[in-house]
């Protein structure tokens, strides 16, 4: 049993924010069919290199980032921009439960797939609108991107080296973290509504996502720093603003992470890397202290650990209770023995590969675990499968040659 089971979702959108939000659904039991266009499909189709490896080691035309965030999901191909597509499209609303679109704002009204239009179809559907900027306000209409919101919401003024330091200057982040956040949150967001539904009014409703939004909400304790003090935060590279020491340190080989969140267990770090009246020097008696005498502390921290391995550092801190670890680059991460145990690998089959391998859910459910049932699919793998549902085969003949909807071959 699957917690979703049940829940039919229309997956209009493309790139990321939509298919992040759409495959975590899909991950917990939802029938997610992705709607792509005919011959192109979603934009990351063609996000390569890398592209997948089939059995025999030759290169597909499957790219990596798309199957990033499409697993789990039905790949149904209609060209929604002409009229028959439109229709084939309202009659799986008819039986869907959920629509996810990121077109830009208003401009499926012209095709009669905006909400008000639906919800006259289906009154129980719940449709979910992700937007850069939002539907309403003065850049509405505008499209917006993960690396332009990082740097408006502020997210990229706050991450990377101070300016005074060599390679210092705003960053964005490695990962699309605003697309990334805006699918986890669409996916609260549209669990809300069904509960909703079922719960209280037996009707849809309609939920407006922005990238903009969702990026400025996660700036968290950063974000309230500011509205406390007024004083607008600064980059700290990988320091802590409030915490201190919480930062990456140099040891004699290679770097290393110590978080030391307490009072407590900056008296255990001390006596475990050898420093132990250290604590008791009044600059540092106090996480207060020490953040207003950081330079300080950092100095000294920073040359101890320059007289040994980072493994050694890693291994006394670690035995003291401290948050300690080396920094992985994505190899090492996946070959920690936790992230193994954890099952954050799994293998999945593949029309074109007996087992792809893909990162895992982090979700972990007693009764309803997450299951993975399908692979990332090819282009139309399935707009056979799901049309013949809802029309005859005679009718989707007819629209496989105007070139209305295509099914993988």
């Amino acid at each position: 049993m699957s917690s979703l089971k049940g829940i039919r979702v229309l997956d209009l959108s493309r790139v990321l924010a939509g298919p992040w939000c759409s495959q975590m659904l899909g991950d917990l039991g939802a029938e997610v069919i992705k709607i792509e266009r005919p011959k192109t499909g979603d934009d990351t189709r063609t996000w390569g290199p890398p592209w997948m490896k089939d059995d025999e080691g030759e290169q597909t035309k499957e790219s990596a980032y798309y199957q990033s965030a499409n697993r789990n999901k039905l790949s149904v191909a209609v060209d929604i921009s002409k009229p028959e597509g439109q229709l084939l499209l309202k009659e799986l609303v008819k039986q869907s439960d959920v629509l996810i679109e990121n077109y830009k704002t208003g401009s499926l009204e012209k095709y009669g797939l905006d909400y008000q239009s639906l919800k006259k179809i289906n009154p129980r559907l719940v449709y979910c609108s992700i937007t850069g900027f939002g539907q309403t306000g003065p850049r509405a209409q505008e499209p917006g991107y993960d690396f332009i919101v990082q740097g408006m919401a502020g997210l990229m003024s706050i991450t990377g080296e101070r300016d005074d330091l060599v390679g210092g200057g705003p960053q964005k982040v490695g990962i699309a973290v605003a697309d990334l956040f805006t699918g986890m949150y669409s996916a609260v967001a549209i669990l809300a509504a069904l509960l909703n539904r079922e719960n209280h009014t037996g009707e849809g409703q309609y939920i407006d996502m922005a990238l903009l939004d969702v990026q400025v909400a996660v700036l968290a304790s950063q974000g309230m720093n500011y509205l406390a003090s007024n004083i607008v935060p600064k980059r700290y590279g990988n320091a802590h603003v409030n915490i201190v020491p919480y930062q990456v340190f140099s040891a004699r080989d290679q770097d290393f992470i110590i978080a030391c969140g307490n009072d407590s267990q900056f008296l255990a770090l001390c006596k475990a890397i050898g420093l132990p009246d250290l604590p008791f020097d009044s600059r540092f008696i106090k996480n207060s202290d020490r953040v207003q005498n950081r330079d300080a502390l950092d100095q000294i921290l920073s040359k101890h650990f320059l007289t040994d391995n980072a493994k050694k550092w890693v291994d006394v801190i670690n035995q003291s209770q401290v948050p300690v670890g080396l920094i992985n680059n994505v190899k090492q991460a996946f070959e920690e023995p936790q992230v193994i145990a954890r099952d954050m690998l799994v293998s999945i089959s593949h029309p074109l590969k007996e087992k792809l391998k893909v990162i895992g859910s982090p979700i972990k459910m007693s009764d309803t675990p997450v299951q993975y049932h399908k692979a990332p699919p090819l282009l139309g793998e399935d707009t056979d499968k799901v049309l013949r549902k809802i029309i005859s085969e005679e009718q989707l003949d007819q629209l496989k040659k105007l070139g209305i909807v295509q099914q993988y071959h």
